[in-house]
């Protein structure tokens, strides 16, 4: 079984689901928190930009983005690769782009995670849930047509969620605790 689907519909299939998930959420709270609903929307546009890269070229041929091709198969040993870092031995055209692009992908995640979610209060919390995302990825890029599952890409995809969530704790709310009122302050 085979079909394609373009980014378009790829997008309106991601945000219908957003839609239909955030809708449930509501109805099952009995309130709307639009402060997080906003807050949220930074998850949301972490992951139709990670969708982005990795279902579709990032240098469309002709201009024109290709539609993906997913298909099922029984033999995926040709798009498998368990060998970590294994493209060091040949170095093939455009490895810089997927060795930092990977990394890169996923540090904002790494940031949105805890800065959305109360329960992602640490580190190896939010490297853990960028190890399992990435794995995901991982494993439904087996069943896309020119796209590969490379244990490379888990090792960077995690690491930039490492990035992303160091970043988040020790400089961007290190600084907003210290530039922050103190709560005696405050009630003079």
């Amino acid at each position: 079984m085979a079909f394609l689907i373009s980014y378009g519909e790829l997008f309106l299939i991601i945000t219908a689901l957003w839609i239909f998930l955030r809708v449930i959420f509501a109805v099952k709270n009995k309130a709307v928190c639009w402060k997080y609903e906003l807050k949220l929307l930074s998850i949301y546009i972490c992951i139709l930009v990670i969708v982005r890269l990795v279902c579709f070229p990032l240098f469309p041929s002709g201009g024109q983005m290709e539609k993906l091709l997913v298909y099922t198969t029984k033999d995926v040993r040709n798009r498998l690769n368990l060998i970590p870092f294994a493209f060091m031995v040949e170095l093939y055209d455009g490895w810089e782009i997927n060795f930092f692009g990977n990394i890169a992908m996923f540090i904002p995640l790494g940031m949105a995670l805890p800065f959305c979610f109360e329960k992602m209060d640490n580190i190896k919390t939010v490297t853990l849930a960028g190890f399992l995302s990435s794995l995901f990825i991982e494993i439904s890029q087996m069943f896309m047509y020119n796209r590969g599952t490379d244990v490379d890409d888990l090792i960077t995809n995690t690491l930039g969620a490492f990035i992303g969530a160091f970043l988040y704790f020790y400089i961007f709310k290190k600084n907003a605790v210290r530039y922050s009122v103190p709560e005696s302050a405050a009630a003079r």
